[in-house]
């Protein structure tokens, strides 16, 4: 039997986090500090309260919890493999859900966008491609591209290595491989994925949660 791309396809994997109450921990703990980080990022490169705002991978709405207070009501959109966990978060992390309509939390497993409407602005994939196999990183940039015409700003995160390195471990200790969760790329393919999807990438600087890097994706414009 082949293993799952990542823990999180393991058939009843969140189901059984749920059950124990584990909404948080699911996502990878650290949860107000990395919500912080995450919103502080999105506010640093340009998001403002009219824009609209992609979670994707949004779990139990570690972001979502501090973006949905501070974007105007309905401007933000979540999308989740799991719409048990996005339920969850719904209940128990927002302060006012009044301000998010629950439809508005989408389940996609393969980034589709299905459901999403083309109005977003700016995106967010954080702590999500680090789970998947390279190809995901070409589809998800591709599909962003694709689907959200007026996108200012998509911002993700990945491991790095150099090309031809089996297994890595990252300045904080976590350990990344080419072949199994957690996924590593080489900056190269990161810069080529995202050339083919018509997107300008910028890897930044900013020291994130396990070594994460995080770049920025600008859509390439005409003229």
């Amino acid at each position: 039997m082949s293993l799952p791309i990542s823990p999180y396809h393991k058939p009843g994997f969140y189901a059984k986090s749920l059950a124990r109450n584990q909404h948080r921990d699911i996502v990878g703990g650290r949860w107000d500090e990395t919500g912080r980080a995450q919103m502080s990022l999105l506010l640093d490169h340009g998001l403002r309260p009219h824009h609209h705002l992609l979670d994707i991978g949004c779990g139990s709405l570690r972001l979502g919890s501090k973006a949905v207070p501070y974007l105007d009501v309905g401007h933000y959109w979540g999308t989740d493999l799991s719409a048990e966990l996005m339920q969850r978060g719904y209940e128990l992390e927002l302060a006012d859900p009044s301000r998010l309509p629950r439809s508005q939390l989408v389940m996609d497993a393969d980034f589709t966008f299905t459901g999403v409407p083309d109005i977003i602005t700016h995106a967010l994939c954080f702590a999500v491609l680090t789970h998947l196999p390279e190809a995901y990183l070409y589809r998800c940039l591709s599909q962003v591209r694709a689907s959200f015409p007026i996108l200012e700003k998509l911002l993700f995160t990945l491991f790095l290595a150099p090309e031809n390195t089996k297994s890595l471990r990252q300045p904080d200790g976590v350990v990344t491989h080419a072949a199994r969760a957690p996924y590593h790329v080489t900056v190269e393919t990161a810069l080529l994925a995202a050339k083919d999807a018509g997107f300008v990438l910028e890897p930044q600087t900013t020291r994130l949660p396990r070594g994460q890097i995080l770049f920025v994706a600008s859509p390439v414009t005409s003229g």
